[in-house]
């Protein structure tokens, strides 16, 4: 019972309230597994993680793992890192970051993910260069996923705006 009302906190009303025939009468579906929407967003953004990662190891010589326990602690692993190492070290490398325009961003990423892997016993990378081509796919295939359920702050709009026209009858130009 107190269990129940754990997991569900944001229900109506839970599983271990009434018998099966009861519940299912009484609460729709959609009631009973209401989650919050924190939880929600961890959730689809540890999936698409995971999702990264697995076509990273399939894709990359040099990383793999050795169960599906392994991807998952390896993937919770790097999300964390992620939100608590790497903004730490983007600000460090700042003045790199911006003399490479960004793609020292994939050397960070690729050191995080080479940590990852001597953190987790089972989840390998061999070496460094494993590391970087394993965070340049895992960072393509997070940003098409993200882009493709609307998760993350990745967006990618392709529009038609108005042509530009060919006549000067814009207004008045000021060339300085």
């Amino acid at each position: 019972m107190f269990l129940s009302r754990w997991i569900y906190p944001y229900a109506t009303c839970w599983p271990g309230d009434a018998g099966l025939s009861k519940l299912f009468s009484a609460c729709s579906k959609s009631t009973v597994l209401k989650m919050p929407p924190g939880l929600k967003s961890f959730l689809q953004s540890w999936l698409i993680n995971t999702l990264a990662v697995l076509v990273a190891a399939n894709i990359v010589p040099g990383i793999k793992y050795d169960n599906i326990t392994g991807l998952l602690v390896a993937t919770l692993v790097l999300g964390v890192l992620n939100a608590v190492l790497r903004p730490l070290l983007l600000l460090l490398s700042l003045p790199l970051v911006l003399l490479t325009l960004g793609l020292f961003t994939l050397v960070i990423n690729a050191l995080l993910l080479y940590f990852v892997g001597w953190l987790v016993e089972s989840f390998h990378v061999a070496n460094l260069w494993s590391a970087f081509w394993g965070a340049l796919v895992i960072s393509l295939v997070s940003l098409v996923l993200n882009s493709f359920t609307g998760t993350g702050r990745t967006r990618i709009e392709f529009g038609r705006g108005k042509r530009p026209s060919d006549r000067d009858d814009d207004g008045p130009v000021i060339d300085v």
